[in-house]
């Protein structure tokens, strides 16, 4: 909260931090002025958070929908509270369920289709939220929703690009209702051309008016579960009413005096732990913040997280180890031990124990601030839609596989390993910044990569935001975003780092929404910022 920023900005963006006592941060600028809305009516940061997620659903479809999981970490002015909405597995969904549907030799779920979709969790989590913390009636934050969905939207730019490669991927317009819903002129919508939803403002009616008891027991359940059944899929009524959100303790790192807290698993959020737990052994900072010896550092720590996360992360109750062991501090010192300052390596999972994404944050002037994610995994997710009620579906279910040996088997009731995490910054046990990075596996690593930039090299959250990214793969394997320095991609070559130069951002850089506290925010406000990467913007009051 005291930490002085440089904000002049290195990096190429047309944005520059946002400075407000209630912001909302997110990657379309309806979905801010939506959240907005909320607040200036009286509500609070969880209000325009749930306000601000519905209107997501339905302007981002390309990343997100009705049938999303959801994530949460929020500080309500006195302590963190995590929310874990992601979905489990259908009651019929075993292994062999799948090997007779797919093949005895089937290793993984499909990507698409019914067997792809686990029970969604975003509607749960935005009526939790709520519930517990808000302060308006349920249906008011339905209300800008509603009234995007009937009247319409211009196409943004970013959104429409993805769009227009989604419509040209055959197993996903190939499934039911996908075409029907979002090629409404046989074609994705141009830029700036009108997009209605009339189907999505029926089911946000329904969900406004029930408090979402519809999307789970009610007119849409019974409609999901009649699709499912008539198209083959094993999703039932009694699935869908079964499903409830869970509430739990945030985990976290220390770091540099901060500590980054991320929600437990079945999510990957341990992965920027662990890294960070990597990066206290170095001197990060006595490097400049874009050199290659900066750059090779944090690449190899997030090679030893992922290491270790693809190994050991599932559902916790499927888990060989607890989240206690793999970010023990002397198991991190020896695991760093590994990491040589002038060498690329290819990591194994070490031995922890002894013997296509949305993302929003919010925060008021009472103090509240919420981190907030929803997603249908892949882009569109499973390419399922029932046009009737606008629910376009995730494709969780591909987190699992059919191997029984593994923490990640399928099994009836079970939640996937889990991809898209909120984080949360404090110090001294005060709220920092509430913040997050979308894109699959990119979403920890951009954690890393904008903290490090923030607490070892003080950039700005919009500087931090801007600044070109790498991506690690496997292996050897990285990707590095084109406006990244020639040199330093030469220098990491150089270290035997295999790095791709990659033009689309979008995809495979993911994209940042920050919100800083200043001090009281009462007065001092919060600096924000949103991700160039994207449609969206930081906007306040």
């Amino acid at each position: 909260m005291s930490r002085t920023f440089d904000y002049r900005n290195a990096y190429r963006s047309a944005r520059l931090p946002v400075f407000a006592r209630n912001v909302v941060a997110t990657s379309h600028p309806l979905a801010a002025q939506a959240g907005l809305r909320m607040m200036a009516a009286g509500g609070n940061a969880v209000d325009a958070a749930v306000a601000t997620a519905a209107v997501m659903t339905l302007v981002e479809p390309c990343s997100n929908g009705l049938g999303s999981d959801a994530f949460c970490i929020l500080w309500d002015g006195q302590q963190l509270h995590g929310l874990n909405a992601s979905g489990g597995a259908p009651a019929a969904w075993t292994p062999d369920y799948f090997k007779r549907k797919h093949g005895v030799d089937a290793r993984n779920l499909p990507v698409r289709g019914w067997d792809s979709v686990t029970v969604p969790g975003a509607v749960s989590s935005w009526v939790a939220l709520n519930e517990r913390f808000g302060k308006l009636p349920f249906a008011d934050l339905m209300a800008p929703a509603i009234e995007i969905a009937e009247r319409g939207y211009a196409m943004p730019v970013v959104v429409q690009e993805k769009w227009a490669a989604a419509a040209a991927v055959h197993d996903l317009a190939s499934q039911p209702g996908w075409a029907e819903t979002f090629l409404p002129r046989g074609r994705a919508p141009a830029v700036g051309e009108l997009f209605r939803f009339p189907g999505a403002a029926r089911a946000l009616k329904l969900i406004a008016a029930s408090r979402g008891q519809a999307f789970y027991s009610g007119e849409i359940a019974e409609t999901l579960a009649r699709q499912s059944a008539a198209q083959g899929g094993a999703m039932t009524l009694a699935d869908l009413a079964a499903y409830q959100p869970e509430w739990v303790t945030p985990i976290g790192q220390d770091y540099r005096g901060h500590r980054l807290h991320e929600i437990p698993p079945n999510g990957q959020g341990i992965a920027a732990l662990i890294a960070l737990g990597l990066l206290q052994h170095f001197e990060v900072a006595a490097h400049g913040a874009d050199s290659v010896a900066a750059q090779h550092l944090q690449i190899e720590a997030m090679k030893l997280a992922f290491a270790d996360v693809y190994r050991y992360v599932a559902e916790p109750a499927s888990m060989d180890v607890t989240v206690e062991q793999m970010l023990d501090p002397a198991y991190l010192a020896a695991r760093a031990k590994l990491i040589n300052p002038r060498r690329a390596q290819d990591f194994g999972a070490g031995n922890p124990v002894k013997g296509g994404t949305i993302y929003l944050t919010t925060a008021d002037e009472h103090g509240m601030m919420v981190s907030f994610i929803q997603s249908n995994y892949m882009g569109f997710g499973s390419g399922v839609v029932v046009p009737e009620f606008g629910v376009s579906l995730q494709n969780r279910g591909y987190g699992f596989n059919l191997d029984p040996a593994s923490a990640n088997c399928v099994a009836p009731g079970k939640r996937p390993f889990h991809t898209i995490i909120p984080a949360f910054l404090t110090q001294d046990g005060q709220p920092v910044m509430s913040f997050g990075v979308m894109g699959g596996n990119m979403q920890p690593q951009g954690h890393m990569q904008t903290l490090v930039r923030m607490l070892d090299f003080g950039q700005n959250p919009q500087a931090a935001c801007d600044a070109p990214r790498w991506r690690f793969n496997e292996g050897l394997s990285i990707n590095a975003e084109a406006q990244m320095d020639p040199a330093t991609v030469q220098g990491l070559i150089e270290l035997g780092h295999q790095v791709e130069v990659l033009q689309d951002s979008y995809q495979d850089f993911g994209a940042g929404q920050f919100i800083w506290r200043l001090g009281d925010p009462g007065s001092d406000g919060y600096v924000a910022a949103s991700d160039p990467r994207r449609d969206g913007q930081a906007a306040g009051f």
